[in-house]
């Protein structure tokens, strides 16, 4: 693509919005994390990227991250609103060198001014530190990059959903010095195709997840030179944005490169992939655990479907493998937010690699012991439907939310799958309430082709031949952006967090006083939503809404109250469960 562009006399820039970390075994499965990933992403030549927040989660990332992406992408790697702590030292200092990047481009020569932003992310490591987008586009270096710096195209690369506060801060503070500059915004986190129209000279575009999707925009009309372009007013073409979304396939790559199956691969390419295949081998990410007797799906199925991924969970999963020897007789409501699941389970084998690709994160479990049944059962809800108050609480209060940490607001949001952060406000006002009732009435519109069809009503099934299910977007430039056509996908909404209720007493109808509830449990939880479980907890003893039986408040539950229920992370425990519970279907 680059030969191309040159060929062409424009200009191509390669943009990484974050998120390098977690997610599959070849960086998962290694011993430190990454071990192979690192020098394999540094193969690639990358004009900007950013950090996403996986990048800081773990405090061991976020010093790979410092340590090595930063250096293998110098002059790249944009850090606008991320520091970095050096253990050393004890200094607070950029997570690169770079707020900001200026340069020009090759062909066209125009003045780029560029930026790399995170969202107002609140769960990073201690040795990381992410300033509020509002409040770094009030430095003064940020005025000044936007005021005085020579500029025809603004670039933001951003770690930041495309219709997510933070990136209409960050535009409307350069619209307020530039009122007529185009900006070019690629935006990430929130893992849906997506084009957002801010103005007719600023157009953001988000790709998707997972490295699925390669996102194109195009610019035209971008004139070097103020002198330039005034001059050129009269005959000058207004500024056009464009935007493609292109399945990550060889197909694909063939058509836009202009290439075929003999004429694509070049002998870095080859040196790479043969890297990436000596890594998974080393790691043996092909060793299977045994094979999955169906699909089970993350979101194209309601959360209590049969199929579902959740389902499987709560169903065997949490209460087969979650289990304190010395506490497995005692009841128990086990707890996790939905965010920590990633991916589908495909019918067949259930690699290590399958492992991490489904379950990927640090996920320690916790617990509570003896939680007073009546209080323990409205946490769900809580963290379910009442999300907000929770935020509010912990910023109105300064309260301490995870062990050892920091204070302050944190985003109820990050329970839940990052794909909900970018509904459009019709879907946000639909399945904002309480969750629950029909699920049906929770799933998303199709998008795409098929839903502009019925739309607008008719269609010639007959001269169509048929689609692969896959992706179909609809964004503000309309339904036409995705570059392979496809049957759309059911959607469902997701509740922020599933419980499995374990060891219960059975209810009597011969004896009234067998209820089938106990009168404690154990309060498991993944470390990841202690926070939220804590909030939760002194929601309901601050509303009154639960008292002992002598009619006094229960207890006030701190950090000190939480202990560990199991040792390792759950992917390992889940892991286990596969092994004795799959074994035997692949010989079915």
């Amino acid at each position: 693509m680059r030969r191309r562009a040159d060929a062409e006399g424009v200009d191509l820039l390669l943009v990484d919005t974050g998120d390098r970390v977690e997610g599959n075994g070849l960086y998962d499965a290694s011993t430190p994390k990454g071990q192979y990933t690192y020098d394999i992403f540094k193969q690639q030549d990358i004009d900007l990227m950013c950090s996403g927040n996986h990048e800081l989660y773990q405090a061991d990332t976020a010093d790979r991250e410092h340590h090595l992406t930063v250096p293998n992408f110098a002059g790249a790697y944009l850090a606008s609103n991320l520091d970095y702590i050096d253990p050393a030292t004890g200094k607070q200092v950029p997570m690169a060198t770079q707020r900001y990047r200026t340069f020009q481009t090759k062909h066209q020569k125009l003045d780029i001014v560029a930026f790399g932003f995170l969202f107002n992310f609140t769960g990073n490591a201690a040795n990381s530190v992410v300033q509020p987008v509002q409040q770094t586009v009030q430095e003064p270096w940020f005025q000044h990059a936007i005021s005085k710096e020579p500029v025809d195209l603004f670039v933001v690369v951003g770690h930041v959903g495309a219709r997510m506060g933070e990136l209409r801060a960050i535009y409307q503070a350069i619209r307020t010095v530039n009122p007529d500059t185009p900006i070019a915004i690629f935006a990430g986190h929130a893992h849906v195709r997506d084009t957002v129209h801010f103005d007719d000279k600023a157009v953001a575009i988000a790709s998707g997840r997972y490295f699925e999707t390669i996102g194109w925009m195009s610019a035209s009309g971008v004139v070097h030179g103020e002198a330039d372009k005034k001059a050129a007013q009269p005959a000058a073409a207004p500024v056009k944005f464009a935007r493609r979304y292109i399945d990550n396939n060889l197909l694909g790559l063939y058509y836009h490169s202009g290439t075929n199956a003999s004429t694509f691969p070049t002998d870095h390419g080859r040196n790479v992939t043969a890297a990436i295949a000596a890594a998974r081998a080393d790691l043996d990410l092909e060793t299977p655990y045994g094979c999955a007797p169906q699909n089970y799906w993350l979101q194209r199925r309601p959360h209590s479907d049969p199929s579902s991924v959740f389902s499987l969970l709560r169903r065997h999963v949490l209460p087969e493998a979650v289990v304190r020897a010395d506490r497995a007789d005692v009841p128990r409501m086990v707890i996790i937010n939905t965010g920590a699941m990633r991916f589908d389970i495909f019918r067949g084998a259930f690699t290590r690699d399958t492992t991490y690709i489904v379950s990927p994160f640090v996920s320690l479990v916790h617990y509570i012991p003896d939680v007073p049944y009546a209080l323990a059962r409205q946490v769900l809800a809580i963290l379910n439907s009442q999300g907000p108050i929770l935020s509010a609480m912990a910023a109105d209060e300064a309260a301490t939310v995870s062990a050892g940490s920091r204070t302050g607001a944190m985003d109820w949001r990050e329970m839940g799958v990052p794909e909900q952060y970018s509904l459009r406000e019709e879907d946000n006002s639909r399945v904002s309430k309480n969750f629950g009732g029909d699920e049906a009435a929770h799933q998303k519109p199709l998008f795409g082709r098929k839903a502009a069809v019925d739309m607008e009503g008719g269609d010639d099934d007959e001269a169509r031949p048929p689609l692969v299910a896959g992706y179909t977007t609809w964004d503000d430039f309309g339904l036409d952006g995705d570059d392979a056509i496809h049957e759309p996908l059911p959607h469902f909404r997701l509740p922020n967090c599933i419980q499995a209720d374990v060891n219960f007493p059975l209810a009597s109808a011969s004896d009234a006083t067998a209820t089938g509830e106990p009168e404690t449990v154990d309060l498991v939880f993944f470390d990841f939503i202690q926070k939220f479980v804590l909030m939760a907890l002194a929601y309901i003893e601050r509303s009154g809404s639960a008292m002992t039986p002598d009619g006094t408040p229960y207890k006030h539950y701190t950090d000190a109250d939480v202990e560990t229920y199991l040792e390792g992370k759950f992917t390992d425990h889940f892991a286990e469960w596969v092994k004795q519970n799959w074994k035997d279907e692949c010989n079915a």
